[in-house]
């Protein structure tokens, strides 16, 4: 006959601390040395210049770290994180590719934000950011260009990156 284990189907009501915990504060309440605490009081108050410098918004795609994304096309993404490895080919409003973060194919950004490597073909409409541990290779248009001293941009370079792909008018 199995004898059951005492650690599964029983619960010792004696040491249940669900029952003993705190309400949550709603609407105000007091902490737990009986002080009064307003909603007020629980927002963080950290300033403004630890904010991202990109302001994010509607769609997220985040490849995180030792993730490998390979051969796909990344279509309807507001923002592209790239901490691991993507080989797409995309056409996004953002793109920020962190230091371990490596991106091959062919890019069409809004604002691109490069701390790790970019290699292949980029178009980014705006604004281009290098930063001193970034690496772009390939072939690149630019709106404009932040590069910082460490950052490397290497390939075929052109200005002008004004090739939207806004529709045409045509005559019916």
């Amino acid at each position: 006959m199995a004898s059951q284990s005492p650690f599964f189907g029983k619960r010792d009501r004696d040491t249940d601390n669900f029952n003993s915990r705190p309400a949550p504060l709603v609407g105000g309440g007091t902490n737990l040395a009986g002080t009064p605490v307003t909603p007020s009081a629980l927002t963080p108050t950290t300033p403004a210049a630890t904010a991202p410098a990109v302001k994010e918004g509607g769609s997220k795609l985040t490849v995180g770290p030792n993730i490998k994304l390979k051969g796909v096309e990344i279509t309807d993404c507001d923002t592209l994180v790239v901490e691991g490895l993507v080989e797409a080919t995309m056409d996004s409003r953002v793109i920020q590719i962190a230091e371990q973060g490596e991106f091959k194919g062919s890019a069409e950004i809004d604002i691109a934000e490069i701390r790790g490597v970019f290699d292949g073909n980029l178009t980014v409409r705006e604004k281009l950011v290098i930063h001193s541990t970034g690496k772009v290779t390939g072939k690149i248009r630019y709106g404009k260009i932040v590069i910082e001293e460490g950052g490397q941009l290497s390939g075929e370079i052109t200005f002008g990156a004004s090739e939207s792909k806004k529709p045409s008018l045509q005559a019916a």
